[in-house]
């Protein structure tokens, strides 16, 4: 089975790519999916969060304030990290569980939407990356609008992850979205066509 990562900034448009995939039946593992399904798969992930955050950002029910609790933790890198060494054992190995899921249905490609694919090494056990990038200026518009952020609070976010300009050099294939979407939609067929390439080698 061919593995593929996607990866890009926050606002680059990952996802209209991952949903161009969907729509031609492709089999995709998303990582934020896995990320808010992993607090139901092992509930002890939302005890530690409690432990370590508090319970101010829970609602009654015990929800998880996700929005209040993003604009607290990506103020600060210690704090980002402390959670992502909470979560991302388990949203690793749910990963790893659902490519192997795959692989026993003798799927031909599988792709892994993922963020922070290369800043959490998972880019090492693909076969191929590819890298959805979009200039900085567009990335912040798109974070704005879409979240109804503050500037402030979307270079938070932004200055969260690594740069999608340090992201090119681990790409095996990079998307430019910044135009139309028939211009995306061109770029993915073009190499949707060389991994069945590859994939028959």
């Amino acid at each position: 089975m061919l593995k593929v990562g996607i990866t890009g900034g926050i606002g680059s448009g990952k996802s209209t790519v991952t949903n161009m995939l969907i729509e031609k039946h492709f089999s995709i593992i998303d990582a934020d999916i896995v990320a808010r399904e992993i607090f139901k798969i092992n509930p002890e992930v939302l005890i530690q969060i409690k432990e370590e955050f508090g319970y101010e950002f829970f609602d009654k029910e015990g929800n998880l304030k996700r929005k209040e609790f993003g604009n607290y933790i990506f103020k600060s890198d210690t704090l980002r990290k402390k959670l992502e060494r909470i979560m991302m054992p388990f949203i690793i190995s749910e990963i790893n569980h659902r490519i192997k899921a795959y692989e026993k249905e003798n799927c031909k490609i599988c792709f892994l939407d993922a963020p922070t694919l290369i800043e959490n090494n998972l880019h090492t056990s693909m076969d191929v990356t590819i890298l959805v990038w979009v200039r900085s200026d567009v990335q912040i518009q798109r974070i704005m609008q879409r979240d109804a952020l503050t500037l402030e609070a979307a270079m938070d976010r932004i200055r969260a992850q690594m740069p999608i300009d340090e992201k090119k050099k681990f790409a095996d294939f990079i998307i430019d979205n910044g135009e139309s979407i028939e211009n995306t939609k061109l770029q993915l067929d073009c190499i949707i066509t060389e991994l069945e390439r590859l994939n028959v080698r």
